[in-house]
C-alpha cells in the first residue's frame, strides 16, 4: 500500500477501537493498538490482534508516564506516527446530581485530559515532520444534550472545543485535527457505563429518577433489533478520513443518527469562522501544506 500510514489508536481492546484497528490493518496500514492491561485482563485480545499483524502497546490514557512511554515505544519502533486516533473513553448515565465530584473527575480524566495527554505526546514528532493527522472520537452528545447524560455529554462538549482549538493552532504547522461524532451504537461501552454513586439522591427524584433505566432499556431494545445500527460504521468513517487528501477533510463527521448534530455543525461553522476572522486569525482556518 503506497499510502500506508503508521497509526496509533487508544482504547483498542474492544468496541470502535478494536474494529478500527482491524479495519485499518486490513487496508494495509501499520497499526499500533493501545490498551491497558496488555499482559493481564486484555492479554487474549492482545494476542488476537497480534495474530492479525497488529502491534499492541500498553497505554493508560489516565497516566502521564504510561502515555509518554507508549508513544516513545511506537516512535522507536516505527520512526514516526502519521495518525493518532483518540478513541479511549468511558460513558456515564443517570441523574446528574447523583454523580459525585470524584466520579466526574474520573470520567473527565479519561475522556478529556486523556485526549490532551496523548495529543501532547505525539505532537513534537508531528510538528517536526510538518505532517500528521489527529482524529478525536467525540459524540453527537457533544453537540446536543440528552437528559441524564449530562456528565458524559459535558466531557464530549469539552472535546469539541479542544479539537477546534488544536485544529486552528496546528494548521500552519501541517498537522490536521478532526472530529468524529458517533451516535448511539451497540458497543461494550454500555455494559461498563458509569452510574451515579449517590443512590439516595437518585431515589429522591422519584419517577424522574427512573427515567434513565427506561432509556437504557429502550437503547438495549434498539440495539437488539434486526435493523440495529452497525458499529462498523465508525471505523469506515475513520478510514475514509485517513484516506482523504490533506486539507480536504471535514472538521466534523457525524456517524449514525444525528439527532440534529449535523444541523448544529452546519449552523455553527460560519459563526466559528466569523469569530476567528474577527480576531484577525482567519488564515488559521486553512491547513498549510
Amino acid at each position: 500500500m503506497n499510502n500506508a500510514k503508521t497509526i496509533l489508536i487508544t482504547g483498542a481492546s474492544s468496541g470502535f477501537g478494536r474494529d478500527t484497528a482491524e479495519t485499518l490493518a486490513k487496508a494495509g496500514h501499520q497499526v499500533y493498538a493501545s490498551m491497558r492491561s496488555v499482559n493481564d485482563r486484555h492479554s487474549a485480545v492482545a494476542n488476537e490482534l497480534k495474530n492479525l499483524g497488529i502491534k499492541v502497546v500498553e497505554l493508560d490514557v489516565t497516566d502521564d508516564a504510561s502515555v509518554e512511554a507508549a508513544v516513545a515505544s511506537v516512535l522507536k519502533d516505527a520512526g514516526k506516527i502519521d495518525v493518532l486516533i483518540n478513541n479511549a473513553g468511558m460513558a456515564s448515565a443517570g441523574v446528574s446530581e447523583a454523580f459525585t465530584a470524584d466520579q466526574a473527575k474520573v470520567l473527565f480524566n479519561t475522556n478529556v485530559v486523556g485526549v490532551l495527554r496523548t495529543t501532547r505526546a505525539v505532537l513534537p514528532a508531528m510538528r517536526a515532520a510538518k505532517d500528521g493527522l489527529i482524529i478525536n472520537v467525540g459524540s453527537v452528545l457533544g453537540r446536543v444534550t440528552f437528559p441524564f447524560f449530562g456528565i458524559y455529554g459535558a466531557s464530549k462538549f469539552a472535546i469539541e472545543a479542544l479539537t477546534d482549538s488544536f485544529r486552528l493552532e496546528l494548521s500552519q504547522l501541517g498537522v490536521d485535527v478532526v472530529l468524529v461524532q458517533p451516535s448511539a451504537y451497540p458497543t461494550n461501552m454500555y455494559s461498563a457505563i458509569q452510574q451515579p454513586a449517590d443512590t439516595a439522591v437518585a431515589a429522591a427524584y422519584g419517577d424522574v429518577g427512573a427515567i434513565p433505566g427506561k432509556m437504557f432499556e429502550t437503547f438495549m431494545g434498539m440495539f437488539a433489533a434486526d435493523n440495529a445500527p452497525n458499529p462498523h460504521d465508525v471505523p469506515v468513517a475513520i478510514a475514509s478520513l485517513i484516506a482523504q487528501a490533506k486539507g480536504s477533510r471535514p472538521a466534523r463527521t457525524v456517524v449514525g443518527q444525528s439527532f440534529g448534530a449535523d444541523a448544529l455543525n452546519a449552523a455553527t461553522s460560519p459563526v466559528q469562522q466569523g469569530v476567528v476572522e474577527a480576531l484577525g486569525l482567519g488564515h488559521l482556518a486553512t491547513l498549510a501544506a
